[in-house]
């Protein structure tokens, strides 16, 4: 059994986050995001991995080495070109001979792989799907099975009025188990996606193509700032299961600051007296300086937030430095390295 992580894109929707970082390693609460998709195929017993990788593939690979640290055995691809989520499943064609897990690398879930395993090898299938049932189904493409999980059709996006016609709630999440068998539909250096060829060629030649519909498992798409946000807020508040988080890093925290039980804050922090942080994570080395306030907000590493600045609901990227009795508002996003001046407003 092996795994492969589809993490080649350039992360454009998690801009200006995402310029100098590759999105497969944005920092979750202050963890490469990618440690967390390790650590579900891990406990599911899947140790051999193969990352696809297109954008700034050395940052990646120089974070997470060989994977031995992590109790796995990585394996590093990169794309000559774009090839789609298809087309890189068959240029790792040569590692994957046998059966595999695929992951889109932007999933957060703490969803228990060894059950879409178990499911796909009762039902002999050459692919097997994981759904998310979903309140809103209309952000998304649908993916419609018969009483015995077999995949029927997808309909993509389909429009409110449309919704009390259809019998289906359910989303693609992104984790699929594949045969080998499933390599001969897809040419070998052309771009191709799961989504729009190669799922409707396996439903066009009628082979066995299965569902696994999610229950209460946490799944959620990384992919934009408000859901980047929404997966740090679950964390925190302990809505994912099975991950825990690092609060125990040496960090030098004032007397007469306030940090809740909630925030996570890196290591080589400085928090001085009078400064506030709630429900927020504070990346290695961030300086929070006198009756500063930091609610529901990320801070990524060695950035400086001057005495009296106010960061409210907002993304800060790295070594920025954030001027005295400024304003970051909420939804704000700041790339690495910006500089807001006293008393400006963002």
């Amino acid at each position: 059994m092996q795994a492969l992580i589809l993490a080649g894109g350039k992360g454009t929707r998690l801009r200006p986050l995402t310029v100098y970082t590759p999105k497969p390693i944005v920092p979750l609460a202050n963890r490469p995001f990618l440690l967390y998709q390790l650590d579900i195929l891990r406990r599911a017993g899947i140790t051999d991995i193969t990352l696809s990788l297109g954008y700034r593939p050395t940052r990646i690979e120089d974070i997470l080495g060989d994977g031995s640290e992590f109790g796995v055995n990585l394996r590093f691809i990169t794309e000559p070109q774009p090839l789609g989520t298809g087309g890189a499943y068959r240029f790792a064609a040569d590692e994957l001979r046998e059966t595999t897990v695929v992951l889109n690398g932007d999933i957060l879930t703490d969803f228990d792989l060894s059950l879409i395993l178990e499911h796909h090898k009762l039902k002999n299938a050459e692919a097997t799907l994981a759904l998310m049932p979903v309140e809103d189904p209309t952000r998304y493409g649908l993916v419609e099975t018969d009483q015995e999980s077999r995949i029927r059709r997808f309909l993509e996006k389909p429009k409110p009025e449309e919704l009390h016609e259809l019998k289906a709630n359910t989303i693609n999440a992104g984790i699929y188990v594949l045969e080998p068998s499933i390599l001969d539909l897809i040419p070998m250096g052309e771009n191709r996606s799961f989504e729009y060829d190669v799922f409707p060629e396996i439903l066009d030649q009628q082979r066995p193509f299965f569902a696994y519909i999610m229950g209460s498992e946490y799944w959620r798409d990384i992919g934009t700032p408000a859901s980047y946000a929404a997966a740090h807020h679950d964390l925190l508040d302990g809505s994912v299961k099975g991950f825990d988080l690092d609060r125990s890093q040496p960090s030098e925290i004032a007397t007469k600051a306030v940090v809740d039980d909630r925030s996570v804050i890196g290591e080589g922090c400085v928090i001085k007296p009078g400064a506030c942080v709630e429900r927020s994570v504070l990346g290695p080395g961030v300086i929070v300086e006198e009756k500063a306030v930091i609610e529901n907000s990320v801070i990524w590493a060695h950035t400086r937030v001057a005495a009296l600045a106010e960061i409210r609901e907002s993304f800060i990227g790295r070594s920025c430095h954030i001027g005295r009795h400024a304003m970051v508002t909420s939804g704000s996003v700041l790339g690495d390295k910006t500089v807001l001046t006293d008393y400006s407003r963002s």
